[in-house]
Order: C-alpha cells, then sequence, then structure tokens
C-alpha cells in the first residue's frame, strides 16, 4: 500500500535522481573524459570517473538506491507516517543533485570549495532527518534500529526524541564545522559522526536498563 498510496511521489523523486544524466547527456561534449567525482577535506580532487560512468552510471545507482529504500520501508515499515515516508522519498533525490551539481559545477570550471560545501549539506540532511526522527514509528526499516527500542514503544519513542535533539545539534555543528581551518576538519568530521551513532544507542540502552529494572 505504501507505494500504491504514494506513487506519483515515487515516480516524481526518481524522474529528479535521473536530472544529473540529462545534464550530462545535453552537454556531453562540454565534459572531460575524466571527471572529478571525489576531494579531500581540503578540497583537493582525489577520485575520477570516467564521462560515461558518471552520466549513467551514477544516476542509475542512485536510482537504484532509492528503490530499494522505497521496497525496504514498504516491506519493514508498513504503519509508517505519511511525513515519515515523504521525508524518505527525497533524501536520495536531494543527494544526487547536490552531488551532480558540484561535480558539474567543478567540470565546467566554476570554482567550488566542495569539501566545506559537502559539509554544509551533510549537516543539513542530519539536522533535517533529527527532525523527523520523533514522527517514526517503531519498525526494523527506519530510526535507530538498536534491540532495545526495537522491543519497546516506550524506548522507541525516548531513544527517537532525543536522538532527534542529538541528529539536529549535530547537524548544526557539522555546518559550521565548514568554516574552521582544514587541520581541524579531519578531526572534527569523524568525531561528530561517531557520536551521532554512539550518544543515541547509548541513551536506548541506559533507558532500557532504567525501565527494566524498575
Amino acid at each position: 500500500m505504501m507505494i500504491g498510496n504514494n506513487k506519483w511521489k515515487c515516480l516524481i523523486s526518481s524522474a529528479i535522481i535521473l536530472i544529473p544524466a540529462i545534464i550530462g547527456i545535453l552537454y556531453w561534449d562540454m565534459l572531460p573524459q575524466k571527471i572529478a567525482t571525489h576531494w579531500g577535506i581540503d578540497g583537493t580532487e582525489n577520485g575520477y570517473s570516467s564521462r560515461a560512468f558518471w552520466v549513467f552510471g551514477f544516476p542509475a545507482f542512485m536510482l537504484a538506491v532509492h528503490w530499494f529504500c522505497i521496497f525496504a520501508t514498504a516491506a519493514y515499515s508498513k504503519n509508517q507516517t505519511r511525513k515519515v515516508i515523504t521525508m524518505l522519498l527525497w533524501i536520495v533525490p536531494a543527494v544526487s543533485l547536490f552531488a551532480g551539481g558540484t561535480v558539474y559545477a567543478n567540470a565546467f570550471g566554476i570554482g567550488l570549495d566542495v569539501g566545506r560545501l559537502a559539509m554544509v549539506f551533510v549537516g543539513i540532511m542530519f539536522a533535517a532527518l533529527g527532525n523527523y526522527f520523533p514522527k517514526i514509528r517503531r519498525n526494523k526499516a527506519v530510526g535507530i534500529r538498536v534491540k532495545w527500542a526495537l522491543e519497546n514503544d516506550e524506548n522507541w519513542n525516548a531513544t527517537h526524541r532525543f536522538g532527534g535533539k542529538v541528529w539536529m545539534t549535530g547537524g548544526l555543528i557539522l555546518m559550521f564545522c565548514a568554516f574552521l581551518p582544514e587541520t581541524m576538519l579531519g578531526i572534527m568530521l569523524p568525531t561528530i559522526m561517531v557520536m551521532l551513532i554512539v550518544i543515541p544507542i547509548v541513551y536506548s540502552y541506559e533507558y532500557y536498563k532504567k525501565h527494566h529494572q524498575d
């Protein structure tokens, strides 16, 4: 029912994912044979793909990921709220547009600090996801799916309320980190990412211990 009730959103979001492919086809002759597709934290190019792979392979991969997430959500999160489903349908399209925009801008000679832009984008994504965390119903596909939360609605709800605050705060910190010196970025980014994962899990376990003993 999830796909049937959201078929237009599924189709529109899929079409948006393919926009980078359309741009690549239209400007095929203007693109170099090798396209920079990965940058270090300092903004230095350190990974390349062929023009054909980027124009066709990357959008195809993103589309496959998108539909995998749709089917997984439909199978393991059948009673999810409409707001959460809408949010899930726009994550991959947002990533596709951001990646396509930055890669093509660089290929066309538009100077962008991709590393810092990526940090701002990731920060926005985490903050947006954190805002939706309290709205996620208990399921096996979406959210903080640790044992203690999956076994109990109260634990699940408390974990996602707390986790949402953590992710929103972490997202804002990541956006701020984009303006820090490069020497600090290599430390801050992995540290924050680990904290966003670990802190909600520890909270869920502590909640379980406290209420299980009671």
